[in-house]
């Protein structure tokens, strides 16, 4: 009889971890889905985060050069250096360094190769075709 009863005990045991482990398994997949879309959406959350952040920081840029160009005295800065304006009775001098020019005064192999009696589209194909070589 105790051999039965200890047959049965262990029975009763395998029976409730396979109930209990069943039970935990089910529970694992109805939980993980939802869990999974969780930190998905956290990320998601995070990353439009740092973007905002950036965006804001390149608004805050933007404002301020909006600042700076209601300033007349920077338009006129601006219009000097980028389109080299001058104001009226002033004279605009560009200097230009011809310090790396190894010949000064002698014609290139291209110049030299092409005559003044051709048409100018026959002296723009030699020129193309000089060039290429």
């Amino acid at each position: 009889m105790a051999r039965r009863q200890l047959r049965f005990t262990r029975r009763r045991t395998s029976n409730r971890v396979l109930a209990l482990s069943a039970i935990f398994f089910t529970l694992a997949l109805t939980i993980a889905p939802p869990v999974k879309h969780y930190f998905t959406q956290r990320a998601q959350i995070s990353a439009l985060k740092s973007q905002l952040s950036a965006d804001n920081a390149a608004l805050q840029k933007a404002r301020q050069e909006l600042l700076l160009w209601q300033d007349p005295d920077y338009i006129k800065s601006q219009a000097r250096e980028r389109l080299h304006f001058v104001l009226p009775g002033e004279r605009q001098y560009i200097v230009t360094d011809d310090s790396n020019s190894d010949s000064n005064n002698t014609p290139t192999k291209i110049a030299s190769a092409l005559t003044d009696g051709q048409p100018w589209y026959s002296r723009l194909i030699a020129s193309i075709s000089e060039t290429g070589n």
